[in-house]
């Protein structure tokens, strides 16, 4: 516990510069001395849990140990709250003064007696259903920041909204997008020195990615970091004191990568230092992810694929490190960063360590972005190594398909070794906790690829790479898809041990002082770990999978431990027959909280309905059918699955219908009938022929998979 002491000691000396007058603070705005602090959040006090997080190194771990390895087996369910959303759940609950604060799908904010459950108030920002147009990874959310009076939320469409902590009245509003055509926002935000820090997700789609700073008491706009270099006409679109950082970007780009915004958005991943006193960030993919789309070369497309460090008062660059260069496949840093005091080559350094989804985990010095040291925690192909010295990656040739012209079999995927999933670290094994996943993926270039305004912009061949009707090769996708959560030694740079699970895309994780860690699954369990061993030690079903992280609080002298429950995301819309790979899953969202001795129950769920395809016979033409497999990998995939298999939350189009009806289907996919629901009009990009030729692709598909089924 020493090397946690003297971490907090430095992080409270530091924030004690934070709680002074405007002159002590470089931004000229005023930090909140009242109600959530930064001393408040740095001290990290057990009982609470203030930011994402936790506290600003954000490790996810508590001091509590009330619920240790030999008692953990009496936890019991205290009180659940039931959610009306059927969309998956991320979102990490904040608890302060007794009060739990935490958000569901479609940007919903809710607070709860964090004893007994009561809801105190609720605030739902309204988010127009067609917004899901321009979000990837369904509706969620991942949380709410913590600051001075109030509670502050990124909407899916782009606000950033401060509530009245005590009534949820909305304080002030501002949009936090450049516009609402291309952006959605996701992350949690976080709050420091009187700021409060967003960025925003869409690399897939028109966007430029930045970090944003706002006034926490008026939402005024301090400061903005842009990732990505704009036009040079214009000067790269650059702020004032980052003009050069833009132009020494700009040097790795080519073409006119500012049409389609350049991508690395800062959609989840960021870290406030008050050591150091900057602001680390992850950024997101380049955009689009095949280079020749708008040749842009094979420079490394600077900011993207990185960890940048900014001046907390002024978004001033520092400096960076950029894990995934020239970027192709996804591979974003936009997993978790945690900051942390190490023994590196017997010196004790002040560190970041990531995890992100190119499956290498890497260690940084946090004051200068030094790399020191990095290993594969995952199986990884897309390179032959990385270079000890500088941590550059050496790419395989292979994994530069768009100039192979062959399709490259990737791990890991657009999925990710680890995405955005939290990892935590204890304090007394001094391991980090990474909920990992192995999913592969086919990457073809797309030829003759054009800009449509509508749906993925990212230049793939996604139908030519869609999985076949063929019962071995589904085998073998299903085989090699699974999942585990790893035990990383950062010192030694190894695996110190390791649970595999069915498949991928479990919850993220929570390190206790009792000697746990706790971990959600998509297979629907709740489990507690022992930290030194992995031995399990305790479980409950939660009816749902899950894929949110847990956290800790304490009231009265008891110890509660809390996790949102809800499957969804990214993996379970787009991974077709391979999504149900920890097994048939539902979406049954509700906020669980245990505490020792508690013996709630949930509801009993019925079975799970069976359905069965009947579509209409298959009467499409060739070219017909070739061209719906194009349009549908194009426009439909990424909400339906692939090769029109979908998950559990949205409609399997193989049992819709409108198969049976041009009329419509044209009605749905031109008109724009069902816009209501989230499935907007695609008129930008195609015409009624085309809406046919994706009913007959639709129909093909399922007629296959429905000889599948009988053996055929």
């Amino acid at each position: 516990m020493r090397k946690m002491a003297v971490w907090i000691a430095a992080l409270a000396l530091g924030a004690c510069s934070l709680s002074g007058d405007r002159e002590a603070d470089g931004s000229g705005v005023s930090p909140p001395t009242e109600g959530v602090t930064d001393a408040m959040i740095a001290a990290a006090d057990g009982g609470e849990w203030l930011t994402y997080g936790r506290d600003y190194s954000e490790q996810r771990f508590s001091p509590l140990d009330l619920v240790d390895t030999g008692n953990v087996g009496q936890l019991g369910l205290a009180w659940f709250a039931d959610l009306d959303t059927a969309r998956g759940q991320e979102a990490t609950p904040l608890m302060h003064d007794g009060v739990l604060y935490f958000t569901s799908a479609w940007s919903k904010v809710y607070a709860h007696d964090a004893a007994t459950g009561k809801q105190l108030w609720a605030y739902d920002p309204k988010v127009p259903r067609e917004t899901l147009v321009r979000a990837c990874c369904d509706a969620v959310n991942r949380g709410v920041a913590l600051y001075g009076d109030k509670v502050y939320v990124g909407t899916l469409d782009g606000r950033l909204v401060a509530l009245d902590a005590k009534t949820g009245k909305v304080a002030w509003s501002k949009l936090a997008v450049p516009d609402q055509e291309s952006y959605t926002i996701t992350g949690a935000p976080r709050a420091a020195k009187g700021l409060i820090l967003i960025g925003s997700g869409g690399a897939e789609y028109k966007a430029r990615g930045y970090l944003s700073a706002y006034d926490w008491a008026t939402g005024d706009e301090v400061w903005r970091f842009n990732v990505v270099p704009g036009n040079p006409k214009d000067g790269f679109e650059a702020e004032g004191v980052n003009a050069k950082a833009m132009e020494d970007a700009a040097g790795t780009w080519a073409g006119e990568w500012w049409t389609l915004g350049g991508g690395g958005t800062v959609w989840d991943s960021i870290v406030y230092d008050p050591k150091t006193d900057l602001v680390l960030f992850g950024t997101g993919n380049a955009e689009p992810w095949n280079p020749a789309a708008l040749d842009r070369g094979t420079g490394d497309a600077l900011y993207t694929g990185s960890i940048v460090a900014v001046d907390a008062n002024t978004g001033a660059y520092r400096w960076h490190f950029q894990e995934t260069p020239e970027d192709r496949w996804d591979f974003d840093s936009n997993a978790p960063i945690m900051l942390a005091d190490l023994e590196i080559d017997g010196k004790l350094r002040h560190v970041a360590l990531h995890a992100p989804k190119n499956g290498y985990f890497y260690i940084l010095d946090a004051e200068t972005g030094q790399f020191l040291g990095g290993k594969p925690f995952a199986m990884q192909n897309w390179t032959t190594g990385i270079d000890p010295r500088t941590g550059k990656a050496a790419i395989s040739p292979e994994a530069r398909y768009e100039q192979t012209g062959k399709p490259f079999i990737s791990l890991p995927s657009s999925m990710g070794a680890h995405s955005w999933h939290p990892m935590s670290r204890s304090d007394a094994t001094g391991l980090v906790y990474i909920p990992t996943n192995q999913v592969g993926a086919a990457y073809v270039a797309q030829k003759d690829w054009k800009e449509t305004g509508i749906g993925y912009q990212i230049g793939l061949d996604i139908g030519a790479s869609a999985l076949p009707a063929d019962k071995a090769v589904r085998a073998q996708a299903r085989a090699a898809t699974t999942g585990a959560l790893v035990a990383w030694d950062p010192v030694k740079q190894a695996e110190a041990w390791r649970v595999d699970y069915p498949g991928p895309w479990n919850g993220g994780t929570l390190a206790t002082a009792g000697g746990l860690v706790f971990q959600g699954t998509a297979g629907g369990q709740f489990i507690a770990y022992e930290a030194k061993s992995g031995g399990k030690l305790w479980s409950f079903p939660t009816q749902t999978g899950v894929i949110a992280a847990p956290m800790t609080y304490s009231i009265a002298g008891e110890q509660y431990v809390a996790i949102l429950v809800g499957w969804g995301g990214a993996f379970d819309l787009v991974a077709g027959a391979v999504a149900d790979k920890s097994g048939p899953m539902r979406n049954i969202s509700r906020l669980l909280v245990f505490k020792l001795g508690a013996t709630g129950k949930l509801p009993a769920v019925p079975p799970m309905a069976e359905q069965v395809l009947d579509p209409p016979p298959f009467t499409g033409k060739p070219a017909q059918v070739a061209r719906g497999a194009d349009l549908y990998g194009r426009y439909c995939m990424v909400c339906h699955g692939d090769a029109v298999v979908a998950g559990a939350l949205v409609p399997d189009l193989r049992h819709s219908g409108a198969l049976g009806s041009p009329e419509t289907m044209k009605a749905i996919v031109i008109d724009g009938a069902l816009s209501h629901n989230g499935m907007v009009s695609f008129a930008k990009a195609l015409r009624p022929a085309d809406a046919e030729a994706i009913r007959h692709y639709v129909i093909k598909r399922a007629n296959e998979d429905k000889a599948l089924e009988k053996g055929r």
